[in-house]
């Protein structure tokens, strides 16, 4: 046929093809779409048809269609209901380019709404209202923002909701609480938590990811009392709760009757059981489409509201098995190992070995799992010495015998093993020394090390004298057998306990800096208010200071900058200094903060610039949405280089066309 059919037929087209969820039929039904609106024949296609494929995309896996279309329907004025697109963003935020694209939209929705723009008064807005995020829609797409790293993308959406009138339920406190951990916002965990203090209706699996977020806010920022502190409180009303637990038990046993308290407390607030909340893993997604009749028929679109509550508890069951610091027995908060592991791990990185020893000996006070056969704070003496740090492993073993706690004869024997191999004489004598004051005995194997130390030092005297000792001392040579198999037994031991996890996040883990994150506040403070002469002050007394600035850092500087707008210039100078500084560091360039630099090119007119960030995006193979751009250059550059080249061009004036002409031939301009 030539041009279109009828407008029934278009749309039975359509939605025939958008049933079969078929990615062939898919496809020529976007192109049949795009092929309409670059034709100018859109009032051919109905909105129910558009979100009737949108969906269908969606489910498919194609989100850069699908928000083409929403877009293309926001653009047309037809404006799709909010319990419709939100299951449509549901399915796209299951991928990383459809978790971008999502926030991309609800923003750009949101941005309508923005301030009180539109009056509701109006029964013309009734459809545009229609559309307006809501909580459900805000918990879907941030929760695919977390699963996929876009968290600087989330906190703008964050941002946005006082200024859209979106209310927060307890999902989306908890996903705030996310956000504000993965980008360093302490002071913001510290506010919400008296909002999570006020909400009694949470489950155990929402007041354990808060915590988690809190307590690991806590160590990202160094703060090791408020930390220790958190753990040693947690550790201790569990403590409390279990014992009334059992005794409430036993009264119930015994009288037969139940004569806990009517609410079900048992110790400390949120420290009570609850019943959970069902966000497990066997919630699965449909990857079928109901018929189109059916979706006609519900004019409410109540059928995708609840196909997007399915799809948003699968989102949140994901970001909950992300949580690793604390668990939940019976309703009771509880820490990890993984917590003590990481404590440990910042404790000795700090040189707080006699801050480390009063936490571990109260710990293991109250909680028993983290007494072994040895003491927790043998195993960390020995993964000190495993990774070779004598001098810590020794000012522990000092530490200890001032707290008046004995360490095994195991540990002192391993650190003496070690100072041997490390040919260090003096600190040898002074361990033994401290052995003998402490009363320990060591075993054979480290008098054998011993003499066999002196005897290669021929130092003949020293290891007579030493042997004779072992024959006051009435302990039994070890042959080499039973040498070996002592050492392999230790090994085991030792794999199985804490200090294997321990070795493993020292030797994995990188050294955190944490006055990053406190300078990453302040500049993200000023630039945020607009104080960019603040912000750049505070970027040099950083660097000066020694902290390295990050991703992060730069996006603050370059979201701040845009939102002033005309400085451009200043963009390209830090453009410069970003490059520069990341060749000569670790320091990498990721999606959010490249798509931040590209837009603020794009918009300033800065082509040779914005073709660099294209170039660095498309080599990390990061996603780009080009629709967004070649907006953005309809807007404010669409008469740019439209006529033919003047005859007469300084070198400079025809690489900044040639530039400009890529960039558009780039984003399909062409």
């Amino acid at each position: 046929m030539e041009g279109f059919p009828r407008k029934s037929i278009v749309n039975k087209l359509l939605t025939s093809f958008a049933e079969s969820l078929e990615a062939k039929w898919l496809e020529k039904a976007y192109g049949l779409v795009e092929r309409a609106f670059e034709e100018s024949k859109h009032n051919l296609l109905e909105k129910e048809t558009l979100i009737y494929l949108s969906l269908g995309l969606a489910k498919c896996g194609s989100p850069i269609p699908v928000s083409t279309v929403l877009r293309k329907l926001v653009a047309m004025e037809q404006y799709p209901p909010v319990t419709a697109w939100s299951a449509i963003l549901a399915h796209m935020s299951l991928t990383a380019p459809g978790a971008y694209l999502a926030a991309e939209l609800i923003l750009e929705i949101g941005y309508l709404f923005q301030d009180g723009r539109v009056d509701p008064r109006k029964k013309s807005n009734a459809p545009l209202i229609a559309m307006k995020p809501n909580t459900n829609s805000y918990n879907i797409v941030l929760a695919g923002c977390l699963l996929f790293e876009t968290t600087r993308k989330a906190e703008q959406l964050l941002d946005m909701m006082p200024r859209i009138a979106v209310k927060a339920d307890a999902n989306l406190l908890i996903i705030m609480a996310h956000v504000y951990e993965r980008n360093g916002r302490r002071e913001e965990l510290r506010k919400l938590q008296r909002h999570i203090d006020e909400v009694y209706n949470l489950s155990d699996i929402q007041f354990r990811q808060f915590y988690n977020c809190l307590l690991s806010c806590h160590l990202k920022f160094g703060d090791l009392d408020s930390a220790s502190k958190m753990v040693l409180e947690m550790i201790q009303k569990a403590k409390e709760a279990r014992n009334s637990l059992a005794a409430s038990t036993f009264a119930f046993d015994a009288t037969g009757n139940d004569n806990r308290s009517p609410s079900g407390q048992i110790s400390g607030q949120h420290l009570i059981p609850r019943k959970l909340d069902g966000l497990k893993n066997d919630k699965f997604i449909e990857n079928d489409i109901i018929s189109y009749e059916e979706f006609a028929r519900d004019r409410n679109f109540m059928n995708l509201e609840a196909e997007a509550k399915r799809v948003l508890q699968t989102l949140l069951a994901k970001l909950q098995m992300q949580v690793e610091l604390i668990t939940t027995e019976h309703g009771i908060l509880q820490p990890t190992e993984r917590i003590y592991v990481k404590l440990v791990k910042a404790f000795l990185e700090a040189g707080k070995t006699k801050d480390l020893v009063q936490f571990l000996l109260k710990a293991e006070k109250e909680d028993t799992r983290v007494s072994n056969d040895d003491s927790a704070l043998g195993h960390v003496i020995n993964s000190c010495i495993s990774l070779g740090w004598l001098d810590q492993a020794h000012d522990l073993l000092d530490e200890m015998r001032l707290a008046g706690v004995r360490a095994s004869s195991s540990v002192y024997a391993s650190l003496l093993k070690a100072y041997i191999k490390a040919n260090r004489a003096g600190e040898v004598t002074a361990l033994l020394r401290d052995a003998r004051s402490a009363g320990v005995q060591l075993d054979s194997s480290c008098y054998e090390a011993l003499i066999q130390s002196k005897v290669i030092q021929k130092d003949d005297q020293g290891a007579l004298h030493l042997f004779k000792e072992m024959k006051v001392a009435k302990i039994p040579r070890s042959g080499h057998q039973e040498f070996e198999m002592l050492v392999k037994g230790c090994e085991e031991n030792r794999e199985a306990s804490l200090m294997s996890k321990l070795l493993k996040e020292i030797k994995e883990g990188q050294r955190d800096d944490n006055g990053v994150h406190d300078w990453n506040n302040v500049i993200h403070f000023f630039s945020k208010k607009r104080l960019m002469q603040d912000a750049e002050k505070a970027l040099k007394k950083m660097r000066s200071l020694g902290h390295s600035p990050n991703a992060q850092t730069f996006h603050s500087m370059v979201t701040g900058y845009a939102a002033i707008g005309g400085k451009y210039t200043e963009v390209t100078e830090l453009w410069g200094e970003m490059k520069s500084f990341a060749s000569a560091t670790s320091m990498k360039f990721d999606q959010e903060l490249l798509d931040s630099v590209l837009y603020t090119f794009v918009r300033g007119g800065f082509f040779p610039r914005a073709n660099e960030a294209v170039h660095m995006m498309e080599k990390g193979n990061m996603f780009i949405d080009k629709y967004k751009y070649r907006t953005l250059f309809l807007k404010y550059h669409k008469t740019l280089y439209k006529g033919k080249a003047p005859k007469f061009q300084t070198e400079a004036q025809l690489k900044k066309r040639e530039a400009a002409l890529t960039f558009k031939s780039w984003v399909g301009l062409t």
